[in-house]
């Protein structure tokens, strides 16, 4: 199944706005959900061998050692089951597990004490255009040039592109300031535009 089409829109708004995706609760679901509120073994096993695969890619968007991302995954379903009670049913299920996996990889990061590359303040107000960009790209391309972004551009990126963090909110998760955090996402976009550039003389010359 080839993945989902997405629409490349990076100066005005998230990333994740542009993906459409159909979310559909199931009775199967609810059932999975409750065997797991009652600590069943057999319900945590299914559960994590259905969203393994997919939590995995979520933190090796961040933590690009295999190795370590199973680990960092591993944990995260540790807090899944540990507090499946929070999960009061309203939204999405995947959406609230999502958020617990993104915490488990930014601990992951500031425990090894992965630095930042720090920018200068003022470069926060400098702002890419993509207007010349914008074109369908597979999910799957898009990801890997967001996969060759230096550790902290691709990590600002990913949280405010993807997860839809505001930048105060990413500036308190990496504790580091908002001017920082916006920066870097500048720097970030500029360096996905270069990516976005050689991509497209790739298709011309592959189009003669």
């Amino acid at each position: 199944m080839q993945p989902p089409v997405a629409e490349l829109h990076l100066s005005g708004t998230n990333v994740h706005q542009s993906m459409k995706f159909s979310i559909r609760k199931s009775g199967k679901e609810e059932t999975l959900l409750r065997g797991c509120r009652e600590n069943d073994s057999r319900s945590q096993r299914e559960l994590y061998q259905q969203w393994a695969p997919k939590m995995l890619g979520l933190c090796l968007r961040y933590v690009k050692d295999r190795s370590e991302a199973e680990s960092v995954m591993t944990g995260g379903f540790l807090k899944i089951f540990e507090r499946i009670d929070q999960f009061s049913g309203e939204g999405s299920f995947e959406g609230w597990m999502r958020r617990i996996m993104v915490n488990e990889s930014l601990t992951y990061l500031r425990q090894h004490k992965h630095t930042f590359m720090m920018v200068d303040a003022e470069e926060a107000s400098l702002e890419v255009s993509f207007e010349n960009a914008e074109q369908n790209l597979q999910t799957e391309d898009l990801m890997a040039m967001i996969q060759r972004l230096p550790d902290g551009y691709r990590t600002i990126f990913n949280l405010y592109a993807i997860e839809g963090f505001s930048h105060k909110e990413i500036a308190e998760k990496l504790e580091i300031s908002e001017s920082t955090s916006k920066s870097q996402l500048s720097r970030a976009r500029s360096l996905l535009q270069q990516q976005l550039a050689r991509h497209n003389k790739l298709i011309e010359k592959q189009a003669i």
